[in-house]
């Protein structure tokens, strides 16, 4: 059986990805944390672009963007979570390929210097919800993206829906609610063990306190929401 380590910085939303997908597949792990500001020698040796995630296998072969490391393991390790039909695949592809897009729009708040800027980047958030919505319209009934199974799709969205929550008990948003299908997936996809590589409190307190950390303009409400938490 092939050895893997995933590295990672603690609250990287790309390497949860794919922790999620290792996790669905019962994938055994190492799971090795860095630090952001201080990347070891031996990290940089593996990582091409010297960013997380790395998949490592056999500590020989590193893998590389967490798109790339999803679609490896899907095709070599069962139970596939990409649709066995090639157009279902192809589109279930195109919404992963959205992701980025997806996350920007999401959690562009969190990095706003000012309350115009906030305001600006909260207005992005129900162009990208919508698109989701509409998109689950299509798909059927079901706790997930294809309905009542999981898919690699759930994996790639998974985190930063999370982050969505997060940022919405740091400052109410009021968006999600406007989208019922998208909330109920939502919901679903944070209620699902795989989705946590930690405890959730512990988590959350975590990403609250990296969002003080950056001094932009949503830091001043991190304290208030980690008192109303508790």
């Amino acid at each position: 059986m092939a050895k893997y380590l995933l590295v990672s910085f603690k609250t990287c939303p790309w390497v949860q990805r794919a922790a999620i997908v290792l996790r669905e597949k019962k994938i055994e792990f190492e799971f090795r944390h860095i630090e952001r500001d201080n990347r070891p020698d031996w990290f940089l040796a593996i990582s091409p672009h010297k960013k997380v995630p790395v998949l490592r296998i056999d500590d020989r072969v590193s893998l590389f963007e967490s798109n790339a490391i999803a679609e490896y393991l899907d095709e070599t390790i069962e139970p596939r979570l990409h649709p066995k039909d090639p157009v279902a695949r192809a589109v279930h592809r195109a919404w992963t390929d959205y992701v980025p897009s997806f996350a920007a729009a999401v959690t562009g708040c969190a990095y706003a210097d000012s309350e115009a800027d906030y305001r600006k980047a909260v207005d992005n958030i129900p162009v990208a919800f919508e698109r989701l919505e509409k998109a689950l319209q299509t798909q059927g009934s079901g706790r997930y993206f294809k309905g009542a199974s999981y898919s690699l799709v759930d994996a790639a969205y998974a985190p930063f829906l999370q982050r969505y929550d997060f940022l919405d008990r740091i400052k109410p948003l009021g968006e999600i609610e406007k989208f019922p299908r998208l909330q109920a997936w939502s919901t679903a996809l944070v209620e699902r063990r795989s989705t946590h590589s930690f405890p959730p409190a512990e988590f959350e307190a975590m990403y609250r306190q990296n969002v003080k950390r950056r001094n932009k303009w949503l830091s001043q409400f991190v304290d208030a929401a980690a008192v109303a938490a508790e």
